[in-house]
């Protein structure tokens, strides 16, 4: 076995173990992933939020048996196949073996390192980012025209994942359209493989048509509740650390596209970031949004800082800048992971230490990451849910109704009631809904700010609260267990017109 297949392998291998490391066993599933999972036992060709690739990944850890192995499998394995992507760009483009080593590094100790910790579309995102360069890189390299199929393919394969991707393409165009690449506007095999690409995501296209365009109506909803406590300043401080660590490889790879002759054929992928990043700024995206622009640029930043540390005193230089890597690796690891408990994080913030104050998505500081909250409390909603279950006379007429995804995901995970099946009036679950059973009975979810019993008791004649979620540093923190009796009129016939009129989210 060759050297560098060795160092290659030991990588994917670090990589994917580190995600199952670094993330303390007190926190449990994310809110988004609970969503996610259930999208397995509803499979379609598209969802609210989502295309369909979750739900494919997600039946498979169905199939698997669900358990937290799997479910944080996935998204190791698209983060160690991204350094693999990456790994033969660099061979692609002729770089030594420690440019590929100084690659991994930056690849394994970056953002990355957080994005492949949770169970969502981004860490597939970032790779079909990748493999979009990669395939184009190749087609300059060879000419062949099945890199053009394979652009294609990684493209659809994106598209069906996350819809972030189409944000690739805004930025690759136009720029092919200042470079000599240009020419590929001339060629009948680019139009194949954009049919190509087209044929693939239509069925996603054909559902969104359909359903009157989801997509639209949830970037709406990002605009309103979410993008509009977005800084675009904020956005471009970001940028800088997601790979705080390499950053000094991102810089030498801009340079090399302009100072290192080889480099040239590929100094549209320079005016693609810029293309791709005003688009972002234009549009207050989040800033996560751009990470799959960086890993193909490292590809080229460490081969020309591998070219140029290769002669005299600057070749010790290689070590500083893998413990430069490695120093500010660390100190991601201890500032952005769930590593430490909730206690922890809120000690730090106490004593005003760096790093401490977290904006959430309501533009609010707090002491815990958003994320972290959002892995908080679902454990005991959902034991706290089956006991009000079990106390319940008659099972069958029962309604469990949520106040959001994550209520209901979690519920449905981690249930140890065969049958139960929590519900909510929000994303996917709204057509989900079981309304051709008569409701007698409501256990009813409600968040903390959410308490007003107006409708409640206009529709039925016992409410009582039987539960509370008390978990200190959780985002649901606060959250009630609700159980609605004696309904004063045929819920379910109520929840069905309610439902055709589109009045349930």
């Amino acid at each position: 076995m060759k050297k560098g297949t060795i160092f290659l392998f030991v990588f994917i291998l670090i990589k994917i173990i580190l995600q199952y490391v670094v993330v303390n066993p007190i926190y449990e599933l994310h809110r988004d992933e609970f969503l996610h999972l259930d999208q397995a036992k509803h499979l379609a060709w598209g969802y609210h939020s989502v295309p369909p690739v979750t739900s494919w990944l997600s039946w498979l850890i169905l199939q698997l048996g669900n358990s937290l192995f799997w479910i944080k499998f996935f998204p190791a394995l698209f983060g160690a196949l991204t350094i693999l992507v990456v790994w033969k760009t660099i061979e692609s483009l002729k770089g030594s073996l420690f440019s590929c080593i100084l690659a991994s590094l930056a690849l394994i100790f970056s953002v990355l390192l957080r994005i492949n910790i949770l169970y969502q579309p981004n860490s597939l995102d970032i790779l079909c980012w990748t493999l979009v360069y990669y395939n184009l890189i190749r087609f300059i390299q060879t000419n062949n025209y099945k890199w053009l199929y394979f652009l294609a393919i990684s493209f659809a394969l994106g598209f069906l994942n996350k819809y972030n991707i189409a944000f690739c393409l805004l930025g690759l165009l136009p720029a092919l359209v200042l470079s000599k690449q240009r020419k590929l506007f001339t060629i009948p095999q680019f139009y194949y493989a954009i049919i190509l690409a087209f044929i693939i995501i239509s069925p996603n296209i054909v559902w969104q048509i359909q359903n009157d365009f989801p997509v639209l109506k949830h970037m709406k909803e990002l605009a309103a509740t979410q993008l509009v406590h977005v800084n675009r300043l904020d956005f471009v401080k970001e940028q800088f650390f997601f790979f705080v660590g390499s950053f000094f490889v991102l810089i030498v790879a801009f340079v090399s596209f302009f100072s290192y002759a080889p480099f040239k054929p590929y100094r549209l992928l320079f005016w693609s970031y810029i293309f791709t990043i005003a688009v972002f700024i234009f549009l207050k995206a989040k800033a996560y949004y751009a990470i799959g622009l960086y890993p193909i640029l490292l590809a080229f930043g460490a081969v020309y800082l591998s070219i140029l540390l290769q002669n005299g005193w600057k070749f010790y230089l290689r070590y500083v800048a893998v413990a430069h890597i490695l120093f500010l690796g660390f100190l991601v690891i201890k500032i952005s992971l769930p590593i430490y408990s909730p206690v922890t994080y809120v000690q730090k913030s106490l004593q005003k230490k760096p790093f401490s104050e977290h904006t959430w998505e309501d533009g609010k500081k707090y002491p815990i990451e958003q994320d972290f909250a959002d892995m908080l409390g679902w454990k005991e909603l959902a034991i706290k849910t089956d006991s009000v279950y079990k106390n319940t006379a008659d099972k069958e007429h029962v309604m469990i109704l949520c106040d959001n995804y994550g209520q209901a995901g979690a519920i449905n995970y981690y249930t140890k009631i065969k049958g139960l099946k929590a519900d909510a009036f929000t994303a996917d679950y709204v057509n989900w809904l079981d309304l051709n059973k008569e409701i007698k009975t409501v256990i009813r979810i409600k968040t903390e700010d959410n308490l007003s019993n107006t409708r409640d008791l206009s529709l039925f004649g016992g409410i009582k609260e039987v539960g509370k979620i008390k978990s200190q540093f959780a985002r649901e923190k606060g959250t009630r267990i609700i159980l609605l009796s004696d309904p004063k009129i045929d819920l379910a016939k109520l929840l069905r017109q309610e439902r055709a009129a589109g009045r349930l989210e």
